[in-house]
């Protein structure tokens, strides 16, 4: 009777382990499937047409946060007079250094 016990418990293990593979296989044919499925949708969308791609663009550019024409003028200025600073003080630096190296060399 202990034998029955082991040969039961023995292939209800097997059958657990051919359960186990067989959803293994399961589980790679369908990524294997969804991974297949994705590919194909991304080889079809960049088969899209130009206008297609114009369309999705002109949409995008819609969604766009555009500044108001003030603020960019406001912007541009700030830029601009930064530029200028650092220019003076770069020109002001080399003539700076200018005069002493032609006091040094004599």
């Amino acid at each position: 009777m202990a034998k029955n016990k082991n040969k039961n418990v023995e292939s209800n293990v097997d059958n657990k382990e051919v359960a186990t593979t067989t959803k293994t296989k399961d589980v790679k044919a369908k990524d294997a499937k969804a991974k297949d499925a994705k590919k194909a949708k991304k080889q079809k969308s960049d088969k899209k047409g130009v206008g297609q791609k114009s369309k999705e663009l002109y949409s995008e550019l819609k969604k766009v946060s555009w500044p108001s024409f003030g603020k960019v003028v406001k912007t541009t200025g700030v830029v601009i007079l930064l530029v200028a600073i650092c220019t003076l003080l770069l020109f002001g630096a080399d003539r700076l250094f200018y005069w002493i190296f032609s006091l040094l060399m004599g």
